[in-house]
């Protein structure tokens, strides 16, 4: 039986795994949404679709689709399945069809993070010295800590595009990181107005679901109401 609220399914970025949105979850959960954090392996974007869909097949229809980062890049491209009902990007890159992740960041001034980048056997690394970057506003041994999990793409995916994005299709939200140094925040206002997207704003790095996860969670609650 379905259940009474959307279900929610995560997506996360390159140099995370599904445990980045630990700080969502439980809430959300005893808020009464069904949520699964998909576990992309960052080594394709068709893998990581595969992986979303895949989570979509464990939660009851209909489901929100949230991502961060590149996962934005995972939800515009499997947010076209007919069970998903709306979109929210988190810090995202949200394409638009045939758009690579390098044509899409090279439209603005690249991020600080992209100069303390370290590439081996063919992925892609955050420098001990770039995590502050990556997160600088998280406590030191919490900023250690992402260091230390964190999950290397392959090279390959910044050349990955998409077919038609679901955010024609689907309402879409969009939070926007005002001092994000991974993903300029030109960039993410870009693309949230290009997607119409309805846009709320919060004053911190990369990852806000671990610095100001209350403000994330406002905006799950905002989309997931809405639908």
């Amino acid at each position: 039986m379905p259940t009474a609220k959307p279900s929610i399914v995560f997506a996360h970025g390159l140099w995370a795994d599904g445990s980045c949105y630990s700080k969502l979850i439980p809430v959300l959960q005893c808020e009464g949404h069904e949520v699964v954090s998909a576990q992309n392996s960052l080594d394709s974007l068709d893998g990581d679709v595969d992986a979303v869909h895949r989570a979509l097949a464990r939660v009851s229809a209909p489901a929100l689709l949230v991502g961060h980062s590149w996962g934005g890049y995972v939800i515009t491209a499997a947010g076209t399945d007919e069970r998903v009902a709306g979109l929210v990007y988190i810090a995202a890159l949200g394409p638009d069809t045939g758009e690579t992740p390098e044509a899409l960041i090279g439209k603005f001034d690249p991020p600080p993070l992209f100069s303390h980048l370290d590439s081996e056997d063919g992925r892609i690394w955050i420098s001990r010295d770039g995590i502050s970057d990556f997160c600088g506003d998280l406590p030191q041994e919490e900023q250690r800590l992402v260091w230390a999990t964190q999950g290397a793409p392959r090279a390959e995916v910044l050349g990955s595009t998409v077919g038609e994005p679901a955010w024609r299709t689907r309402p879409s939200w969009f939070l926007v990181t005002t001092r994000d140094r991974a993903v300029n925040p030109e960039l993410q206002r870009f693309a949230a107005q290009r997607m119409g997207a309805t846009v709320a704003e919060v004053d911190s790095s990369h990852v806000p679901m671990l610095s100001r996860p209350q403000e994330v969670l406002d905006l799950i609650r905002r989309a997931a109401s809405s639908l």
